[in-house]
């Protein structure tokens, strides 16, 4: 019999994370948090963080005070289960990235699974994109930010992530393609890096046995456990049967990242494919990087392939 004190395990996603029966969770994967870099003459890219919605906002160096700079919103990636964007792994890329493509970035904290379900991640993403927009209305009920108030061009509004920010980034497009925003804004551009896409009926190098035991399926069933049609719901499989059409996303024009030894490329690929033959009005990048792994440019941005594809993103939103 076990002792008071001992907590049950109710799911074991090792080496990720653990679930006990009281609610509690043990995350094992995470990199400490940093704070922002303050604005200053000589600083290459200034971060500042917002409370409501919460995440952190990267701005780089003006060349003029009027300057506008594309906008774009940030998702992390985590498996809907992990990571923040005070992380210092987080902090690091987005910097970067924020700095190549001479963009202001809102680098997006949602709650995370299992402690809030899917689809609270969404929901918190949709907020964030909502309140963006909201800066181009004259009369709002909250304090706009001056960075975006000022400096923000929106009609260059980009949405993106990496892995599980990259499938919300391409669920916010779903939904802006149906969905007014406020202003009657419009999302521009979206990029998907590595998207953590899913579904019963292996693609690629993804498992043709036990695929009930594989670590994404079991996240995704950690994440949004009464999702509808399970692991084949058009959020996690959007080019199951039954999905909203892609031909209904929004945006103008969408960046597709994929690496050679990501066991996700499979169906990244499947994804394109699907995009290009639902007749969607906009027009579809693809890059894969050889002999690399999911999400490797977020690990080491030091790396000459990490450089050069983020200078690539960095093309896509400035071109």
């Amino acid at each position: 019999m076990a002792s008071p004190t001992t907590k049950q395990i109710l799911t074991d996603l090792s080496p990720v994370l653990k679930l006990y029966t009281d609610g509690t969770v043990d995350r094992f994967i995470f990199s400490p948090d940093v704070p922002p870099s303050p604005q200053h003459p000589t600083a290459a890219v200034s971060s500042k963080d917002t409370a409501t919605p919460p995440g952190r906002l990267y701005l780089p160096k003006l060349t003029n005070p009027t300057q506008k700079l594309p906008i774009l919103l940030y998702f992390h990636g985590g498996g809907f289960c992990i990571g923040s964007p005070f992380s210092s792994l987080c902090h690091r890329y987005i910097e970067t990235l924020s700095l190549s493509a001479k963009t202001l970035i809102i680098s997006v904290k949602y709650r995370l699974a299992p402690e809030h379900r899917l689809p609270a991640a969404y929901d918190d993403a949709w907020t964030a994109l909502k309140w963006v927009c909201s800066h181009v209305l004259d009369q709002t009920d909250f304090d706009k930010d001056p960075w975006i108030a000022n400096h923000g061009d929106f009609g260059k509004i980009y949405v993106g992530g990496d892995s599980a920010g990259a499938n919300i980034a391409h669920n916010m497009a779903i939904r802006a393609g149906s969905d007014p925003l406020p202003g009657n804004v419009k999302i521009f551009g979206t990029i998907l890096s590595h998207p953590y896409f899913w579904g019963s009926n292996p693609i690629g190098s993804e498992p043709k046995e036990d695929i009930e035991q594989h670590m994404l399926y079991r996240m995704w069933v950690l994440a949004y456990p009464d999702a509808p049609g399970g692991i084949d719901n058009p959020m996690i499989n959007p080019i199951a049967d039954g999905a909203p059409m892609l031909s209904g996303l929004g945006g103008l024009k969408m960046l597709v990242c994929l690496s050679e030894k990501d066991v996700l490329r499979g169906r990244g690929v499947a994804y394109v494919e699907g995009v290009k033959r639902s007749g969607w009005k906009g027009d579809v990048a693809v890059v894969e990087v050889e002999g690399e792994d999911h999400c490797f440019h977020v690990y080491d941005t030091e790396s000459e392939k990490a450089k050069n594809l983020i200078k690539r993103m960095a093309s896509f939103i400035s071109n």
